[in-house]
């Protein structure tokens, strides 16, 4: 699914919030006022983009029957992440996670965790764990558990930045920190969510 710049997805966001909320979609009005806009034209603009690019549709000629598509769609596993050592990730697609009621976002993705160096943090070898990818590395808070790679694989670990270098922590005291140079360290993504027994 094409990507959506920052406008679009603001827009998208807040209607996924909204027609969560209120079980209708809302006016253009209300979508002017809730994104600072004076004119329709920019709304309807983003609107045509987010239907073009799959999110959205509509029923033409009619007022507030606007529907999410995207998040009907579920939420894509993409494999697994190491709760230990490192490990590869991002494999191909093998499942959809049905995250109904869940306020995901478009480009949330879902990994499988294995091992438990997270176990601190509540999270269990094969929880499945919802990732938001991260556009900013530099707005990363400290502590923020994320699924970093690094030179041998990816790993699932708290976050912390001690000038150029990268702390990757672990929740288990069995496990060693893990420290890099900040430019061998790829965030792909911080934790948003955890889901346990999906594979039960």
């Amino acid at each position: 699914m094409e990507a959506l710049t920052d406008a679009q997805q603001e827009l998208y966001d807040w209607l996924v919030d909204y027609i969560r909320e209120h079980q209708h979609s809302p006016s253009i009005r209300q979508m002017m006022r809730a994104m600072g806009l004076k004119s329709p034209a920019p709304i309807q603009s983003r609107l045509d983009h987010l239907r073009k690019k799959g999110y959205i549709d509509w029923s033409e000629g009619q007022a507030r029957t606007i529907r999410i598509l995207q998040s009907t769609q579920g939420v894509p596993i993409y494999g697994t992440i190491a709760a230990g050592y490192v490990n590869a990730v991002f494999t191909d697609n093998v499942d959809r996670l049905d995250m109904a009621g869940v306020p995901i976002k478009a480009g949330d993705y879902a990994l499988q965790v294995t091992g438990d160096s997270m176990v601190g943090a509540m999270i269990q070898d094969g929880d499945i764990v919802i990732m938001r990818p991260v556009k900013d590395p530099q707005s990363i808070r400290e502590g923020t558990i994320v699924a970093a790679r690094v030179e041998d694989g990816t790993t699932l670990k708290y976050f912390h930045r001690n000038d150029n270098q990268i702390r990757l922590i672990p929740a288990n005291p069995a496990y060693p920190v893990q420290e890099f140079p900040a430019t061998q360290v790829d965030v792909q993504g911080r934790l948003v969510a955890v889901w346990r027994g999906y594979f039960d």
